[in-house]
């Protein structure tokens, strides 16, 4: 563990040098040190870090949804809906095709539909706090496709798992959709209406009590969630989302910050663990074909929710490139499909689309005012921009904050 935190903290520090994020960073530093590469293996088995990493998940959702307030829901939930539809038709439509266009089989399709169509919540949450975005106009809707790809995940992992396996039983895929859904709707209940109940409950002026307290209910609810068959992830952001309403929203949420870091790296590192970079030529023509896909993909998804929202290209750009990056659910279809038996193939693909995205997406982002100029209007701002620079020096649009 020591020596994770240090390998981390190394490569990030050097990456800072030069201006890289911090995300594929952390996940080098799991690839170096890990068992597939040569030199010293820190982990010789990945699962060793499996329950701080899922931790490290918890939290950097858990304190995404204290940033989500209930406010931003309830004022902009259409728009969030049809934003968030809207992603996941283009991306999991163009990943269904392209799984039957390579012609693994249907089960194998059904699963790349997934692995190409849903962001990685995790690192989406880490890019907007590493670019400072947490407080821009486009965030919102970006949390928004966020919170519904989460609830069309687990009901699309209860759908698929009697799929992908060769169960048969329609009514048994039914009864754990419903399950999951339930349980959602449960959440969302109590997160509306009892808010005050739980302010007066975790209320305290003790830093040591509130921090076990808020603790225990994020781990606890994300632990429930997924025997629901719900993504623990989304479980804990239902916590945050409830807590952040709260009294004592502003104190927690400056006490979890150098956890959710910690432990965040971790996740990232442990991420990097679980990728073989032997197994990647054999895919890799797919895996370039897909990543082209998914690029053009979100470009599309990004110009129509600026559209919905009412944006201009600055913000489509900064939509596009936040939810670029897949990660850990396309890992929890890779180990659904290993363990179904499914093509081999998989598992490689899986990983190097992963990869490649995991480190393009937050490079991408940093630099979104390159797609800006690129997207319908954005050489027209530009030249607007240049011509006024002399007499507004020192303004700053919301488009460049």
């Amino acid at each position: 563990m020591g020596g994770a935190f240090l390998a981390a903290a190394v490569l990030a520090r050097l990456g800072n040098r030069i201006g890289l994020p911090t995300i594929p960073l952390f996940i080098l530093a799991g690839i170096l040190l890990g068992p597939h590469t040569p030199g010293i293996a820190l982990v010789d088995d990945p699962h060793e870090l499996e329950m701080l990493s899922l931790l490290g998940l918890v939290l950097l959702l858990f304190y995404l949804g204290l940033e989500f307030h209930l406010d931003d829901l309830k004022e902009g939930g259409r728009k969030m809906a049809v934003a968030g539809a809207a992603y996941l038709a283009l991306n999991v439509g163009a990943g269904l095709v392209f799984g039957f266009l390579v012609g693994w089989g249907t089960s194998e399709a059904l699963v790349l539909a997934g692995v190409l169509g849903i962001s990685s919540s995790a690192i989406v949450t880490k890019v907007l706090m590493d670019t400072g975005r947490l407080g821009n106009p486009e965030t919102k809707p970006i949390l928004g496709i966020i919170v519904v790809e989460d609830i069309f995940l687990a009901l699309y992992l209860a759908a698929l798992q009697p799929v992908i396996s060769g169960a048969d039983s329609l009514a048994s895929a039914a009864a754990d959709a419903g399950k999951a859904f339930g349980f959602l709707l449960l959440l969302a209940v109590v997160a509306r209406w009892g808010t005050t109940v739980i302010g007066k409950l975790i209320a305290t002026k003790d830093n040591e009590l509130l921090v076990i307290s808020f603790l225990g209910a994020a781990v606890f609810v994300a632990g429930v969630s997924e025997w629901f068959g719900v993504a623990d992830a989304i479980g804990a952001f239902m916590v945050g989302l409830m807590l952040g309403s709260t009294g004592s929203g502003k104190r927690i949420m400056e006490l979890v910050h150098p956890l959710r870091d910690a432990f965040g790296a971790i996740f990232f590192f442990a991420f990097g663990l679980s990728i073989d970079p032997g197994d990647l030529p054999s895919v890799v023509w797919p895996v370039l074909i897909a990543v082209a896909l998914t690029l053009v993909m979100n470009v599309v998804a990004g110009l129509v929710a600026a559209r919905i929202y009412g944006f201009g290209p600055g913000p489509a750009a900064n939509i596009a490139t936040a939810l670029l990056a897949r990660g850990e659910f396309a890992l929890i279809l890779a180990t659904m499909a290993a363990g179904a038996g499914l093509d081999e193939r998989l598992a490689p693909f899986i990983a190097g689309y992963v990869l490649i995205l995991a480190v393009l997406g937050p490079l991408a982002a940093g630099r979104s005012a390159w797609l800006a100029r690129l997207l319908p209007g954005g050489e027209d701002r530009a030249l607007t921009a240049s011509s006024t620079a002399p007499s507004a020096a020192g303004a700053r649009s919301p488009e460049a904050s």
